[in-house]
Parts: C-alpha cells; sequence; structure tokens
C-alpha cells in the first residue's frame, strides 16, 4: 500500500509540474474516494468522469475568484460525493 500512495503521490506531482501547476495541494485520498464512489454507486467509468468534472469545476472556481485552490477543491469533491447515489443502506450520498 506504501508503494502505491508513493507512487500516486509521485504521479501526481508530475503532472501538476506538466501543467505548471506546482505548489498545488492535491488530497489524493480524497479524490480515489470520491472515485470508489462514483463507480460503486453509478457505474465504473462514472470515476474518471466524475472526479475529472469535479476538478474542473474546482479550477473554474478558482479562476473565477470564488474560492481559493484548496477550499475550491474540498467543495467540489463534497458537492461531487453528496451527488453520487447512496448504496446499501449508505445515506452519505443524498
Amino acid at each position: 500500500m506504501e508503494d502505491r500512495d508513493r507512487l500516486l503521490r509521485r504521479w501526481s506531482e508530475q503532472l501538476l509540474e506538466m501543467f505548471e501547476l506546482t505548489g498545488t495541494e492535491v488530497d489524493v485520498d480524497a479524490v480515489l474516494a470520491l472515485a470508489g464512489k462514483a463507480a460503486h454507486s453509478i457505474v465504473r467509468p462514472a470515476a474518471p468522469l466524475t472526479t475529472f468534472i469535479a476538478g474542473y469545476a474546482a479550477g473554474m472556481a478558482v479562476g473565477a475568484g470564488h474560492a481559493d485552490s484548496s477550499t475550491a477543491m474540498r467543495s467540489a469533491l463534497s458537492a461531487a460525493g453528496e451527488a453520487c447515489p447512496a448504496v446499501n443502506g449508505d445515506r452519505s450520498g443524498q
């Protein structure tokens, strides 16, 4: 698990550098949790779509000056997670 976490963080850092976003904090665990929730409550392909749209929404909020990057990302991840339908009695998505 530690190797996976290290690889994901390294990959995240590479992408951030490539897109000139060095210094941007990414909560990898929160992104993965949202992906898992979308995959299990909708269909598996909803995972990348949901995380992309949440990230895009966060970026738009920052670009428009509505929030700083940390607040925008937390808000977008939370809103997307709440939008996912509940599964097997899990009421956190409603």
